[in-house]
């Protein structure tokens, strides 16, 4: 078995043209009887095409590049499972790239793989500079956004204003009124912007007398565990709002540190509906968003795009509120 056979090996054992045999794998126009000598040769020699370097010869590649900023992320692998698990069913090949939260590598691999010639392009993206405005309006392949807004890119978002307004009003139809909001950088828009402000707009909503304290975190636990750590040292407020699930995990281990605990002493609420929100004790009150529906839909998307069809500029998926136990009514 010779598995190592190249195109030209074939081309003269066949005793044709490189190109005749190129044509042949990329089902391209050749005559019977040649295609019938390049047969005999592959079958002979047991000869296997490399898949992905066929395809980049080819006019639809299969493959479809997705860009993910880290993959320990659960939102982000619930949302590539689903894109995966969409792709492969409709015959697309998913090539995911982790950045690890790099930007230069998001830029990077947008351009690598619009040289690789993919039939489109997914980036699951956590905040837009300039420089990926620049690269993107300059691809000449279907791209799709997922988790970020920007002029002229098909992208699907979830509802964060309006799910951060509906955790600020329950938070402040519970009687609360001292609140501490821990969220991120306003580099993030949906996140850092539109979650924020629709949370801070739910919590004045028939009530600006509240006291709301605005503190930042990263996307990590353990930063948020110092953050809150230091805040109660000063102060102790009655609920603790976070951005994510995973800052909320990290709230929760400084309260325990100060011998407080939720809800008897401060409420706690998160963002994500993450599995293990729902295993601590008491189950984390959260916004459970739809991530297995944005993953299907982006893969739904990305293909209608590569296939010429017309899509929404902007989707918008929905959420639910889970009230638990973390949230007492003062």
């Amino acid at each position: 078995m010779n598995k190592a056979l190249t195109i030209k090996d074939i081309a003269e054992i066949a005793g044709v043209a490189k190109s005749t045999v190129s044509r042949y794998l990329n089902n391209g126009k050749v005559s019977e009887e040649t295609k019938e000598k390049i047969r005999r040769v592959i079958e002979e020699h047991n000869y296997e095409p490399n898949a992905f370097a066929q395809s980049l010869k080819a006019k639809k590649t299969k493959f479809v590049g997705i860009i993910a900023p880290g993959l320990d992320s659960i939102v982000t692998s619930k949302v590539i499972m689903a894109i995966d698990t969409t792709l492969r069913e409709n015959g697309y090949n998913p090539l995911i790239i982790n950045t690890s939260l790099r930007k230069d590598l998001e830029i990077e691999s947008i351009e690598n793989l619009a040289r690789l010639k993919v039939d489109g392009i997914i980036l699951v993206a956590t905040e837009i500079k300039d420089a990926h405005r620049d690269v993107i309006s300059q691809l000449k392949v279907p791209f799709l956004m997922i988790g970020q807004v920007c002029d002229g890119v098909t992208s699907i978002v979830n509802d964060d204003y309006h799910a951060g307004f509906e955790v600020g009003r329950y938070i402040q139809e519970m009687g609360h009124q001292d609140v501490i909001y821990l969220g991120v950088s306003k580099d993030d828009t949906a996140v850092g912007i539109n979650r924020r402000n629709g949370v801070l707009d739910g919590l004045r909503y028939q009530n600006n007398l509240m006291n709301i304290r605005i503190m930042e975190s990263d996307f990590t636990s353990e930063l948020s565990e110092k953050i809150v750590n230091d805040a109660l040292k000063d102060s102790k407020p009655s609920a603790i709002i976070c951005a994510t699930d995973r800052i909320a995990l990290g709230a929760r281990k400084a309260i325990q540190r100060h011998n407080l605990s939720v809800p008897e002493d401060i409420s706690l609420t998160g963002f994500g509906g993450y599995d293990l929100a729902t295993l601590v004790t008491p189950p984390l009150t959260t916004i459970k968003f739809e991530n297995e529906k944005t993953g299907h839909l982006a893969a739904e998307t990305i293909i209608d795009l590569m296939e010429g069809r017309d899509v929404a500029e902007l989707q918008v998926i929905g959420y639910q509120l889970i009230k638990s136990k973390s949230v007492k009514h003062k």
